[in-house]
């Protein structure tokens, strides 16, 4: 029992913490997102804080935006050798926003300052308390938030360069079955919540090439997460009860990736645009995350579990039609290969290769204010795939549809 007890806290370690990683949200523009996520060489709005802070101060004057999407995606769970049995986890809803004020200043229009608060990572999955990966996780709730102050300057009328500060902060909390039972047959139960930590930062460069091509180079560095003094609260059958301390604290960490995207945006007509993303994220530095209890027994250990993370790809491309003065539209579609390893995916971090499709519309009912709107569908093949540590395979299947709305406002 006790060596079964330590290779799950193990896991569970591994597998909360993990999902905010391989489940990175690529929302955080709603004309970006319509446009299949692409958006480093075109400064559309102070969105540019988060996709290209060089892009910045190409910005006429200052500006104001907000957008919220709402994530609640269909997920589909296959036992191994199990026939036509499956499992779909309870309806989650996220809320991701991005809130971004910035652009030039009238006395000195070469610069650019702003700031950005933004969800670049976080969700929602509810299995349930008695599902048949309960050892694995029943819930878990991931909510995280960068904090970017902004600076740009256009040293060239074709040049300008950026850079911001990040601060992040974040919560976990995940519930988990224990392969021990009361004797009214209930099980178990582990409950850890923390909060987390990190900085980074995020620079970019934008060039007008030509007054039709736009070309931004951006760069955001990896974010260390720091989990220090998070609650391990475990609800066990008294006989055991001395193996599983009270009042335990955990520490881990999870370095999220850095992000380097290459774009060009090429104006084929006054109207009419095109833009398209190349985006390398640094997954494979994530090889192994280590979970530290600060009491240990035999039942409550130590662990370094390894992840075996990959470096990936991704591609974006969307486009931008004017059709007035007032109303724009916008389709798009990208490609994002997971970084997951297939023995090493487990419910709470389910990941795959991701196809996405998306349009939206702008509409501005008064001069400068502009009222945004998006839908994204996103979806996987099915995923045959295994999570080692506790000898738990299946197939699983994403799909979700997520609307957006926004606002923006220029002063």
């Amino acid at each position: 029992m006790k060596k079964t007890l330590v290779l799950s806290l193990a896991g569970l370690a591994l597998a909360s913490l993990a999902h905010a990683g391989s489940f990175q949200i690529n929302l955080q523009g709603i004309r970006q997102t319509a446009m299949g996520g692409s958006g480093v060489a075109m400064p559309w709005d102070a969105s540019a804080i988060f996709f290209n802070p060089g892009a910045l101060s190409r910005l006429n004057g200052m500006e104001a935006y907000g957008s919220a999407f709402f994530v609640s995606p269909n997920l589909r769970y296959v036992p191994a050798n199990s026939g036509t049995t499956s499992y779909e986890p309870q309806k989650e809803t996220s809320t991701p926003f991005a809130v971004y004020v910035g652009g030039t200043l009238r006395k000195m229009p070469k610069l650019g300052l702003g700031l950005g608060i933004y969800t670049p990572f976080g969700s929602s999955v509810n299995w349930g308390d008695d599902w048949t990966g309960k050892l694995i996780t029943q819930s878990i709730k991931l909510q995280s938030v960068y904090f970017q102050p902004t600076v740009s300057y256009a040293v060239h009328e074709r040049v300008s360069i950026g850079a911001g500060f990040v601060y992040a902060i974040g919560s976990v909390n995940i519930h988990r079955a224990l392969p021990l039972q009361f004797s009214d047959g209930r099980s178990g139960q582990l409950v850890l919540d923390g909060k987390a930590s990190g900085f980074g930062f995020n620079a970019g460069v934008h060039v007008k090439a030509t007054d039709k091509l736009d070309v931004g180079l951006s760069f955001r560095s990896g974010v260390n997460m720091k989990v220090d003094n998070g609650t391990a609260t475990f609800t066990v059958p008294a006989s055991v009860s001395p193996l599983f301390p009270a009042g335990n604290t955990f520490n881990s960490n999870l370095p999220l990736p850095n992000i380097t995207t290459l774009g060009a945006a090429y104006r084929f007509t006054p109207s009419f645009l095109l833009q398209a993303d190349v985006v390398f994220a640094g997954w494979k530095s994530y090889d192994s995350l280590k979970f530290d209890f600060a009491k240990n027994t035999t039942a409550v250990a130590n662990s370094s579990s390894p992840r075996l993370y990959k470096n990936t790809v991704a591609y974006r491309l969307g486009g931008h039609y004017k059709v007035n003065d007032k109303f724009a539209v916008m389709a798009g579609g990208a490609w994002d290969p997971t970084p997951s390893d297939d023995k090493f995916v487990s419910p709470d971090a389910v990941d795959a290769d991701r196809i996405s499709l998306s349009a939206g519309l702008t509409y501005e009912p008064v001069r400068n204010l502009n009222i945004m709107a998006v839908v994204n569908y996103t979806t996987t093949k099915a995923r045959s795939v295994s999570y080692s540590p506790e000898n738990f395979s299946g197939t699983y299947q994403i799909k979700s549809v997520t609307p957006g709305i926004g606002i923006s406002y220029k002063f």
